[in-house]
């Protein structure tokens, strides 16, 4: 197999047939558009609850966002509480035996490529090959000032950086030559325990996301429901696979479900939540993995840790063994 070839090797990690379920860690990212009233006022040793609650139901991922330095002109809306991947990820992982650990999504172009492979080799050799590292092209104009990085880049930085970075992951020296890195004749220890390396999961929802996942993914992870809508961006993705890949090439896809409480609320939920028995919501996930989706991040309701928790528990327990 020649490197090119070897590089362009998918990687895959779910069980044929299977949708699996995963959840963005609360606490870790507080948006006024996801982030829930009692959050606020938590910190690391309710996400250790939450991990353990997720790890022992069966999740198979828990994900952390990615800002390195929020606008003000953003702050507002977004917060500025969004604690770092690398080191909350491994916070969990030493909470945890088995649930898997994603950035979901970590903007590549904001760092060289080499600490990166870096940072994610070091968490899969500690997290005993847990890591998925989720990238993704960044939307914040004033970020990347303050960084000093150019953003109409950020697309080819990426494309540039998710090569080098496989090329890192699959080999202690790795050789590269592109129009913004240039890498060779360095070692990169300690090296990943996935074989041949960990999975590398595309996020975005524009066209030009839907292809870069194409070409470049192990998997996809949409950062809200395409213009275009899922089954088309879907089928957009699965097209553009084989046309760059061939027909044989897999790739896992993913999708995010609505809001969702198990049971009834006794407090006034968006109208969007959808709410129910476990078998009402189970036909919720159904209906996702209808679409050819594969792994599924859920949220719940709640207004505390504990109702959380709760939840989390009902869903691994009574929903997740309906849908299979």
């Amino acid at each position: 197999m020649t490197d090119a070839a070897r590089t362009r090797t998918a990687v895959t990690i779910i069980p044929a047939g299977r949708l699996v379920y995963g959840m963005h860690l609360p606490i870790a990212a507080q948006s006024k558009s996801f982030a829930q009233a009692w959050e606020g006022g938590a910190g690391p040793a309710e996400m250790r609850r939450i991990a353990e609650a997720c790890d022992r139901s069966g999740f198979f991922y828990l994900a952390v966002s990615d800002h390195i330095a929020v606008p003000r002109s953003h702050a507002g809306a977004m917060s500025t509480v969004w604690y770092d991947p690398v080191a909350t990820l491994g916070f969990i992982a030493a909470a945890t035996l088995h649930v898997r650990l994603l950035s979901y999504v970590w903007v590549a172009p904001y760092r060289h490529p080499l600490a990166t492979a870096k940072a994610f080799a070091t968490l899969d050799a500690l997290s005993g090959g847990r890591v998925i590292l989720g990238v993704g092209a960044g939307h914040l104009a004033a970020e990347f000032a303050a960084l000093g990085i150019d953003f109409r880049r950020r697309g080819a930085l990426l494309d540039e950086a998710i090569d080098l970075i496989t090329a890192a992951f699959l080999d202690e020296f790795p050789e590269h030559e592109g129009s913004a890195w240039a890498v060779r004749d360095v070692g990169l220890q300690p090296r990943p325990v996935q074989q041949p390396r960990p999975p590398i999961w595309v996020g975005g929802s524009s066209a030009a996301a839907l292809r870069r996942a194409a070409v470049r993914g192990d998997g996809w992870l949409p950062q809200g429901i395409p213009s275009m809508g899922m089954e088309a961006a879907i089928r957009l993705i699965r097209e553009h696979r084989a046309r760059t890949r061939g027909e044989e090439t897999p790739i896992e896809i993913g999708m995010n479900a609505p809001w969702l409480y198990i049971g009834a609320p006794r407090f006034d939920v968006d109208p969007t939540t959808r709410t129910g028995s476990a078998p009402e919501l189970a036909d919720v996930l159904r209906d996702i993995k209808r679409l050819g989706v594969q792994h599924c991040g859920v949220r719940f309701r709640s207004r505390s840790c504990d109702e959380l928790i709760d939840q989390i528990e009902a869903f691994g327990r009574d929903v997740a063994p309906l849908v299979g």
